[in-house]
């Protein structure tokens, strides 16, 4: 999620036509250090906002794949202002290993009058303080297939070699219908072009039903990087897209197949235990001030929900395949209650 998805800054959102930027630095870490950036244990600092649907995927996986001790973890406050993400939620107003206030000036240590504004999820080179890279699509699938030597024992492979061509098909299916949808849907700036994303989204949707009411998850029999991705959009769908982006045809908690889908994820370790609530409304209803502009966040809906039953395991399948679920949450990273269900 970057400063500059909308023009002119917050006040932009909406009033321009929406495009998402690409990533701008896309240099990799690799096992074999290509370009580079060797993977190596404690080097580099992931930099995140909990409100953002992008950087979440890299939260999940490093969950999964046990990487809190070789990934150092950031997290922005979810409001940022018109300079980028900032660190408010540390001491003194700096993060506590890059010691910067804004994540700007990582990007600016790499480069100066980069476009694209300053995006989350990112990736810092701690001794240097420079920015490695905010390509969010390859992020997390790098840390599924580079990053191994230092996984957990028992790390699921997300990223299986024989499925990656259904993988990446569907991939692409709920990246530009569903992920990217409800933001052409929340940030359009007419009727017509609203109404197109918007059906858009619940027609991918709609899809995804009817293939998850066969099957426990996207692709194969166990967890993928394919979940990760529908995830992270349908976990704040009701809280945010219903409302505040206008997608509104029906809930999620109304679709019977995918509110049990999300909620077996979101009950699954490495998912549920990353997500703020509170984060993702402030942000969205607080920063996005060029289509909500009194800044007013909602008070529903109930999340009480989330941890009901859903049944899902009467489809089978193994969620971490032969491997086993991550241990707890580090202290440090837990989520305070009231931002949970």
């Amino acid at each position: 999620m970057s400063r500059d998805d909308g023009d002119d800054g917050n006040t932009g959102y909406g009033r321009r036509a929406f495009k998402r930027s690409k990533a701008h630095f896309a240099d990799r870490v690799t096992a074999d250090g290509r370009d580079g950036w060797p993977v190596e244990a404690g080097r580099y600092r992931l930099v995140v906002s909990r409100a953002c649907p992008w950087a979440s995927r890299s939260l999940v996986s490093r969950r999964l794949l046990g990487l809190e001790d070789a990934l150092s973890l950031a997290v922005a406050d979810p409001i940022q202002d018109d300079r980028s993400w900032r660190f408010t939620l540390d001491e003194d107003g700096r993060d506590p290993v890059l010691g910067i206030r804004f994540l700007s000036e990582a990007y600016d240590r790499r480069e100066s009058d980069y476009p694209g504004g300053v995006s989350v999820p990112a990736l810092v080179d701690v001794p240097s303080g420079q920015l490695v890279t905010n390509d969010y699509q390859q992020l997390t699938l790098d840390l599924a297939t580079e990053w191994t030597a230092l996984h957990r024992d028992g790390a699921p492979d997300l990223y299986p070699d024989a499925l990656r061509d259904e993988i990446d098909e569907v991939m692409t299916d709920v990246y530009e219908d569903v992920n990217n949808g409800v933001y052409r849907a929340g940030f359009a700036t007419g009727q017509e072009e609203y109404e197109a994303a918007c059906a858009g989204v619940f027609r991918r949707l709609e899809l995804l039903a009817g293939r998850l009411e066969r099957q426990r998850y996207l692709v194969g029999d166990t967890i993928t990087e394919a979940d990760i991705r529908l995830f992270t959009t349908l976990v704040r769908f009701d809280a945010v897209y219903h409302g505040h982006f206008k997608c509104n045809r029906w809930k999620l908690t109304e679709n019977q197949v995918l509110w049990a889908y999300v909620r077996d994820l979101y009950q699954t370790p490495g998912f549920g235990d990353t997500v703020d609530f509170d984060h993702i409304k402030r942000h969205y209803y607080q920063v996005h001030t060029g289509i909500n502009p009194t800044r007013v966040v909602p008070l529903g809906p109930d999340l009480s929900g989330w941890s009901a039953p859903h049944h899902r395991e009467e489809l089978g399948g193994r969620p971490f395949g032969d491997g086993t679920p991550p241990g707890p949450v580090r202290a440090e990273e837990r989520i305070p209650a009231a931002h949970t269900p």
